[in-house]
């Protein structure tokens, strides 16, 4: 006995954290603020502007370096009013604020901005608290995508809310998507494309992430109507209650959610979304998405694929303890840093601080990870970050699989439903040892998969440091 607990000691003194791979710290803010921060942009010289959801800018100093307790801050504005979106561009700061999309400068070089124009203001508010307006970068056109929150997140009593739109370089206001409820950030992939993050609530089963495909529908009608405004086409008008593939059967501007988050198995609150395109200076997932979580103060990281001209994918575990509940998160492709911010104020979240700034660099040790799961007509394909141990990874028992959906309705969230239990009946080892591929019985078109790969081990014989996938099957390929 002593010598089987003396056994399981060392085993756990050694066992990964994914503290071993991703160094997170917090970054020093200005003394008697409160930088409940809601926006972060990317400047010149390795400077950052933040934006806090009380209205004021600051710039900070510093951030990038190893000395953080070097950092400094100047505050460039106040009394603006919630920006959830904010990028730099050829000296202003572009801002996606409650009522509008605008643009601040500092004309006369000493750090206060001075000047303030409004771009686009097309849109309503009528002084709700849900009200958000969450934009983004500009797109490969310049255009920036704007999500616009329901009214208290149930209802649409101002122009435009539950839809998207986008702000052309000149200023018109193009409404895109309809069907939105509540938003938590926006975001492109690596081909270009928008997605948002949408909360569980009315009309949405479980939390997840959208694709904001020109003309589509996102499942919540609430904001149908505005739709005679610009003289557009009348949207779906779903059933109640029903599912996401038999209503996106009957017409195909329902566009269903690439990647469903299962709610509190994947966080609850979905928010930033960013792309990694630093070429391997952030690890291997190259062109994956990470997508921020307020409930559970984490980022989580999803890997996409079309399929049958669909988005649909996986999203795995990835990075924890944060400091507060994350809204923006940025990604520096250059310096492979991941800046993120947070606020708690009208959300509790696992980080107990009321609000936190903070930076994740890589140490250059790649973790154990399903690096990327992709569909297949009869199961899927697992491709790891390095090679497994054949025995383990080629035996059908080390894998197992459930799958369920949600009912599509109005009223609030939606618990698992039309629960299925695929068959995994075989796993073949790829000749490089870095992929598996799993021949499943079973699988259902629309559901959510969730793979455990709790008897997979590597080369060297380490478990997987998160087992769980979960991939949204919106598309069994041919």
């Amino acid at each position: 006995m002593r010598l089987l607990t003396l056994f399981l000691t060392l085993n756990l003194a050694h066992a990964a954290t994914h503290s071993d791979y991703y160094n997170r710290e917090e970054i020093p803010l200005p003394k008697g603020e409160v930088m409940e921060i809601s926006s972060i942009a990317l400047m010149p010289e390795k400077q950052i502007a933040v934006a806090t959801r009380r209205g004021d800018v600051w710039i900070c100093s510093g951030a990038y370096d190893d000395d953080l307790s070097k950092v400094s801050w100047k505050k460039l504005t106040a009394g603006l009013h919630e920006p959830l979106g904010m990028f730099y561009k050829d000296g202003w700061l572009f801002l996606s604020q409650r009522p509008e999309f605008s643009r601040i400068k500092d004309s006369s070089g000493n750090g206060i901005a001075d000047t303030f124009e409004t771009i686009n203001a097309d849109w309503g508010i009528n002084g709700d608290y849900h009200e958000y307006a969450f934009g983004s970068t500009p797109d490969k056109n310049g255009d920036v995508w704007i999500a616009l929150c329901l009214t208290g997140s149930a209802s649409a009593r101002s122009d435009w809310r539950g839809w998207c739109v986008r702000i052309t370089p000149d200023g018109k206001m193009i409404p895109t998507c309809s069907g939105i409820r509540s938003p938590g950030g926006i975001g492109f992939n690596a081909q270009g494309d928008a997605f948002y993050t949408d909360n569980q609530g009315l009309w949405n089963g479980s939390s997840s992430l959208k694709w904001l495909k020109p003309g589509s529908f996102q499942g919540n009608p609430t904001g149908n109507k505005y739709h005679k405004l610009a003289d557009l086409p009348a949207p779906p008008q779903p059933a109640d209650p029903s599912r996401i593939l038999a209503e996106r059967l009957k017409d195909p501007r329902f566009i269903p959610p690439a990647v469903i988050f299962p709610h509190g198995k994947v966080g609850q609150s979905p928010t930033g979304i960013a792309c990694d395109q630093s070429g391997g200076k952030f690890g291997p997932w190259e062109k994956q998405l990470y997508v921020g979580e307020q409930t559970h103060s984490q980022v989580q990281r999803v890997c996409l694929e079309m399929v049958n001209g669909i988005y649909q994918g996986a999203v795995f575990h990835f990075l924890e303890g944060f400091e507060a509940g994350l809204i923006p998160i940025r990604f520096d492709d250059e310096a492979g840093i991941i800046f993120a911010g947070g606020s708690n104020r009208g959300w509790g979240s696992r980080g107990k601080k009321p609000f936190t700034f903070e930076r994740v660099r890589w140490t250059g040790k790649t973790p154990f990870e399903i690096l990327t799961m992709t569909a297949n007509h009869d199961g899927f394909t697992l491709n790891f970050t390095e090679p497994v141990d054949p025995t383990s990874a080629g035996n059908p028992a080390s894998y197992s699989m459930e799958a369920w959906t949600y009912i599509l309705q109005h009223t609030y969230g939606s618990p698992e439903v039309d629960q299925a239990t695929p068959k995994i009946t075989s796993a073949t080892i790829s000749p490089d040892n870095k992929s598996v591929q799993l021949k499943i019985e079973g699988l259902v078109r629309g559901h959510v998969h969730h793979l455990e790969s709790i008897g997979v081990r590597s080369a060297k014989g380490e478990p997987l440091l998160h087992q769980d996938a979960y991939y949204t099957l919106n598309e069994i390929p041919n």
